[in-house]
């Protein structure tokens, strides 16, 4: 990346505004007063140059080669799919838990197998759909476009009371911070909305470059996103999201999901001012943390496919060591990516009859690897306690949760 005189620079102006008074308003006399605020205007990045330091170089590096390793490891091949699924949702669990929205995976396996009645669960559960549509939308070979940023958001939202906004570039003001009436005295104000379009397009020009590093543009595109903030709500998750389409697009990911947010969500306050230094022209450090990042959660994804594998070939030898075209051991191979089942869906894994099927679910409970999640005679389910407490072990284990961090547990 070529140096540039004005790297060190502010990525953004402010500018006072003033909000006016609410008489009649509710929300207390410091809500109705009104009074002097400044939002955010960030730079326009589109065909901007960053001359990243040495450390941030370094990180970069760094990222680069474990996501390389984490896509060319083939020799998993036990846990070659369902890692990939387990990824997805422990990156999209992690990135609603720094909104807030802290799900165990327990309760979202339950509400992904009985349907949209929790709904907390079902925000996270459209997270887990926006990653996956904003992977697919990296896959492709046409740049990314505003209308595929609206796409994530809607796919994010549509599960959720917020559902009337979903995919809508918001027409008001919104900031963080002060309270739900006034901009006065907020954390941070974006920009006004009627300069949001022309920062989102600026935006995907910088996303359709090819001459920068893809973990800094990542960075970069995520920050300024963040800057921009285009939506009423779910702009942290798009943000995040938007990071996978990034990497996807320029091939440094694959099927495989590293839990960037599963890094971030430990350390809140750090993700907070590197965002800030961007905005003050220091993107050497939000770089280096995001790639900093990137790197460990890599090394998640590998703890996370070894421990997957182990219990495997231990549920395999409690088995007996069945055949590999016996429903059972179909079944033991696909239980991470499903670890709620039921026979219609052991049937479509693997491909046999109601009975065989039947049997294998009935072996597995024996063995003490799938318990009954209800006692019908018809539409009887198992849940696998061991994947999903597996999971959450090694969540909690590189998360390491203290009131320090979020102070934040999951249900």
């Amino acid at each position: 990346m070529a140096a540039n005189s004005a790297a060190s620079e502010p990525l953004g102006h402010q500018e006072d505004r003033i909000w006016p008074p609410d008489p009649g308003g509710y929300g207390g006399r410091r809500a109705r007063k009104g009074g002097r605020y400044r939002v955010f205007v960030p730079s326009e990045i589109g065909k901007r140059r960053f001359a990243l330091g040495d450390d941030a170089v370094a990180a970069i590096s760094e990222a680069s080669k474990a996501l390389a390793h984490l896509g060319g490891d083939a020799s998993r091949s036990a846990t070659l799919n369902v890692l990939a699924t387990n990824l997805l949702r422990s990156e999209s669990a992690a990135s609603s838990r720094i909104e807030g929205i802290a799900i165990s995976h327990k309760r979202l396996a339950r509400a992904a197998y009985r349907g949209a009645s929790d709904h907390r669960a079902a925000e996270v559960l459209g997270n887990v759909e926006a990653m996956k549509r904003a992977v697919e939308i990296g896959s492709r070979d046409t740049p990314l476009s505003i209308d595929d940023i609206l796409d994530i958001h809607r796919t994010l939202l549509r599960f959720t009371d917020d559902h009337g906004i979903a995919g809508a570039i918001r027409e008001k003001q919104n900031w963080i911070g002060s309270n739900a009436f006034t901009p006065v005295g907020a954390t941070f104000v974006p920009p006004p909305p009627e300069i949001v379009p022309d920062l989102l397009h600026d935006l995907c020009a910088f996303i359709a470059r090819d001459d920068v590093a893809p973990a800094a543009q990542a960075a970069i595109a995520h920050a300024q996103f963040e800057n921009i903030h285009p939506f009423a709500d779910g702009n942290g998750r798009t943000g995040r999201a938007l990071i996978y389409a990034i990497l996807r697009r320029r091939g440094d990911i694959g099927a495989y999901i590293p839990p960037i947010s599963l890094v971030l969500v430990r350390q809140p306050l750090a993700y907070v001012n590197g965002l800030g230094a961007y905005s003050g022209g220091d993107v050497d450090s939000w770089t280096t943390l995001l790639a900093d990042a990137i790197t460990e959660a890599v090394a998640i994804a590998g703890r996370l496919g070894e421990a997957i594998e182990h219990r495997q070939l231990t549920w395999i030898e409690r088995l007996g060591n069945p055949r590999s075209d016996a429903a059972v051991r179909q079944i033991v191979t696909a239980l991470p990516s499903q670890p709620i089942i039921d026979v219609a869906a052991g049937r479509q894994i693997t491909g046999k009859s109601h009975v065989a099927v039947g049997a294998a679910l009935r072996q597995l409970e024996a063995a003490n690897i799938l318990k009954p999640l209800n006692e019908r005679q018809w539409g009887r389910a198992w849940e696998c306690d061991e994947l999903l407490d597996l999971v959450s072990s090694l969540e909690r284990e590189a998360f390491r949760p203290t009131k320090a961090t979020t102070g934040i547990e999951p249900v």
